[in-house]
């Protein structure tokens, strides 16, 4: 893999060792071009389609400046949902592991208090929705005063979704030296009213937009009659074969009534619809990414952000509503140089819907034929849970980092006044061991754990079960990771 562009750029080692671990190789042509101008903290306004590479586009460079001994957070990032949240926080905490780097996500529908505890350790990059954020700040739960990088994530999202009163009142209270970046899919005259008034001379790149992003895919749709469309759509998996595919409904009801049909068919699937808990949500969410299963049954609130790698199929059990929505949908599939197939089930009452997506990408989507009970070889139709498809299972390569890392637990915390110094301090006194092998430091009330990296961890673990820290030896285990899925 060429790690050639680490080089260019002068990365620190520890960014350097997070990047080859996570392996990104050859830039993307968005963070080729939005890397060099970050780095010079220079406002950008980035028009790009969703899995093109640009979390890392802005991760990698603001990771690399960001001032690791700094207690106030120094980035914000503002993001429409909160899956998209947690994803981020996760790809920002990956890219700036070795360098100590903590991140947080800030998000409806999960205790406030938990959020606050959180926000009064060292935290240097917040990963947050509009309305939850602008809480904490209204609250007082988040001194802003540092923060250098502001980057609005899905911003045309965001201002759909109902946001802009949110985002502006932000805008309004971070510091105004500080470097702004934009990403969008598409350029509405809202979010370039936004531009011109809070950003300073910024930079504008076009690429990869998503309306004309879509060579890569191949569209297809066939016309059936509402009471037709399971018995297709098990034939589609059946000739498609697909490992990874996506189901797009239109409502949480319809959702749940496709996942139950699919699910008697011994369909290896999941779902996903914005009335579900924030935790099954995640797991779902979670799941899907690591291949446990292959069909995900979703509304839109994946059409936009999640990332899915090497997805082959998206099919629009229902046409969307918009033009919009169904690029962002299809947009799941055809990315990262893969090519994909995009394939909607057209009633005789979609026509007209289906007339005006054609009209505003500019191409004329083929009907094809009902796949003949020939296209399924005998005995090989696919079920798939059955025998005849192989699971492939997604490695996530932030575990990859872990197996460099030991993770170990102190048992005295916030209660016993323990302090990230004192942990830090005690360490540093074993022979060989200095501040560049420690990791994230994280008090609890009554525990606390530290990051530990390369091989010294047997060495710590060992030297510290007999060394006083504030006064008393205390018990010390090696622990596995959390879940980083919020």
């Amino acid at each position: 893999m060429d790690f050639q562009y680490i080089e260019t750029f002068g990365f620190s080692k520890e960014l350097e060792q997070a990047l080859k671990g996570l392996e990104y190789g050859t830039l993307t042509p968005v963070q080729a071009e939005v890397i060099p101008l970050v780095l010079a903290r220079q406002d950008i306004i980035v028009q790009s389609r969703t899995g093109s590479g640009k979390t890392a586009a802005f991760a990698i460079p603001v990771c690399e400046k960001l001032e690791v001994e700094q207690k106030n957070p120094q980035a914000v990032v503002l993001t429409p949902t909160r899956e998209l949240a947690v994803q981020l926080k996760k790809d920002i905490a990956d890219i700036g592991r070795f360098k100590g780097i903590r991140c947080t996500a800030v998000f409806g529908r999960q205790p406030a208090e938990k959020q606050r505890r959180e926000l009064r350790q060292r935290v240097h990059v917040i990963v947050g929705t509009p309305g939850r954020l602008l809480d904490h700040i209204e609250s007082g739960n988040i001194n802003l005063a540092e923060v250098k990088y502001l980057i609005l994530d899905e911003a045309d999202k965001m201002l759909d979704m109902g946001f802009s009163g949110q985002v502006e009142a932000i805008l309004k209270v971070l510091p105004s030296n500080r470097q702004t970046m934009l990403f969008s899919a598409t350029m509405p005259d809202t979010i370039q009213e936004i531009c011109r008034q809070y950003m300073h001379k910024p930079v504008k790149i076009e690429i990869d937009p998503e309306s004309r992003s879509l060579e890569s895919i191949r569209q297809e749709y066939y016309e059936v009659e509402e009471y037709e469309k399971e018995d297709l759509i098990t034939t589609i998996l059946g000739c498609e074969r697909p490992h990874s595919s996506i189901l797009f409904c239109n409502t949480r009801d319809r959702t749940e009534a496709v996942f139950e049909k699919l699910e008697r068919k011994g369909c290896s699937c999941g779902i996903l619809h914005g009335g579900m808990e924030q935790n099954d949500r995640l797991q779902a969410i979670h799941a899907f990414q690591r291949g446990e299963f292959q069909v995900l049954i979703a509304t839109d609130v994946v059409a936009r952000g999640i990332h899915i790698e090497d997805m082959p199929l998206v099919v629009n059990y229902d046409l969307p509503p918009s033009n919009e929505t169904y690029i962002h949908r299809i947009g799941r599939t055809g990315r990262a140089g893969n090519t994909g197939v995009a394939i909607s089930l057209v009633t005789k009452k979609d026509y007209r819907t289906l007339q005006e997506i054609e009209d505003y990408i500019q191409h004329k989507i083929p009907k094809k034929e009902w796949p003949a009970a020939a296209d399924l070889t005998a005995g090989d139709w696919i079920q798939p849970n059955g025998d005849g498809v192989e699971r492939v299972q997604k490695p996530d390569k932030g575990e990859k980092l872990n197996r460099q890392i030991t993770r170990i637990r102190i048992n005295a915390g916030k209660k016993t006044k323990m302090r990230p110094g004192d942990i830090l301090g005690a360490i540093t006194a074993i022979p060989g061991i200095h501040g560049g092998d420690i990791g994230i430091i994280d008090i609890h009330d009554s525990c606390s754990y530290v990051e530990i990296f390369g091989d010294k961890g047997g060495l710590i673990v060992e030297a510290l079960g007999t060394t006083k820290i504030k006064g008393k030896v205390h018990k010390i285990k090696e622990v596995g990771f959390p879940d980083k899925r919020g």
